[in-house]
């Protein structure tokens, strides 16, 4: 794994729950686009990224997923789970201040 790649790895649940909280329901296709699109293409999420963390961000009750057919096919949208905005909120919060802190180190002239 690469350095890219084991500091996205570390921000993937919070990149989806921000990316969630601000689009509200999205599919895991949708949310890879959507990161490609707001980081002109610095990050891009991959399928084998993106399901895994989609699944466990259920699993531990901070998302919902549904599902709908579109064009013939089903497909699977995800959305905050109302009661879990605060957690995220606060996982927010906290990256946002973590970048923040690593900036003023590495670069403190910014």
């Amino acid at each position: 794994m690469d350095a890219k790649n084991k500091f996205l790895s570390g921000t993937l649940n919070t990149i989806v729950l921000a990316l969630l909280s601000e689009n509200g329901r999205m599919y895991g296709y949708e949310i890879c686009q959507k990161t490609k699109d707001k980081t002109d293409a610095a990050i891009l999420l991959t399928e084998g990224a993106i399901y895994p963390t989609l699944h466990r961000l259920e699993k531990d009750g901070l998302i919902n997923s549904s599902k709908e057919k579109v064009n013939g096919r089903i497909r699977k949208y995800y959305s905050i789970n109302d009661s879990s905005i605060v957690e995220i909120n606060l996982q927010i919060d906290l990256l946002t201040q973590f970048t923040g802190h690593l900036r003023s180190l590495l670069k403190p002239s910014l």
